[in-house]
């Protein structure tokens, strides 16, 4: 799995589901980076599916034009970022705390922003991409987000849903990063 690199906006702002547009420089450098590293030959089977969102849409096409060997690109919703409804292109700062609060306090079912997803509807769509993965029993690429990368992160543990917010996984996952991932 590969998060996409830093977006054109300001920072600290909440997005999810926004569809924004990424760093050309740090795309390239993450194309590049997960290029090197991606074994060759590849093993048979193996698929790549992105986030259809362009900050890893683009991330994807610049990876297949430096691996032309990759298979097609496919693009799965699944793999989209959590959406976190009316919190949608708000700077974090200028959400209520009393709103953040109420949202943490039904971690698994309020829905961010009020008309977002809630993390079990979240980990639920991850889980989907998951599951046809492990099924496949074949190699994949991943282009996708921080928020899939965590949920997958509790999908590897057989956790289905965080019951509350502590389980959620709290580490920096760095724009451009690559994680490999065992079924």
């Amino acid at each position: 799995m590969v998060r996409h690199a830093p977006v054109i906006a300001q920072a600290g702002l909440c997005y999810g589901t926004t569809d924004l547009a990424a760093h050309h420089a740090g795309t390239l450098a993450a194309a590049a980076a997960v290029s090197a590293a991606i074994e060759v030959p590849l093993p048979a089977g193996t698929t790549f599916v992105s986030s259809p969102l362009q900050r890893c849409a683009v991330l994807a096409k610049n990876i297949a034009t430096l691996r032309p060997d990759l298979p097609a690109c496919r693009y799965d919703a699944n793999l989209a970022e959590m959406n976190f409804g009316a919190w949608e292109g708000v700077p974090w700062q200028a959400i209520a705390r009393s709103e953040f609060d109420a949202w943490m306090a039904d971690f698994s079912d309020g829905r961010a922003g009020r008309t977002g997803e809630s993390t079990r509807l979240f980990m639920h769509r991850v889980g989907v991409a998951w599951d046809a993965w492990r099924a496949s029993g074949s190699d994949a690429l991943w282009v996708t987000h921080a928020g899939v990368m965590r949920a997958v992160s509790l999908l590897q543990r057989g956790v289905r849903f965080p019951e509350n917010a502590a389980e959620w996984p709290s580490h920096p996952i760095a724009f451009g990063e690559w994680l490999v991932v065992e079924a």
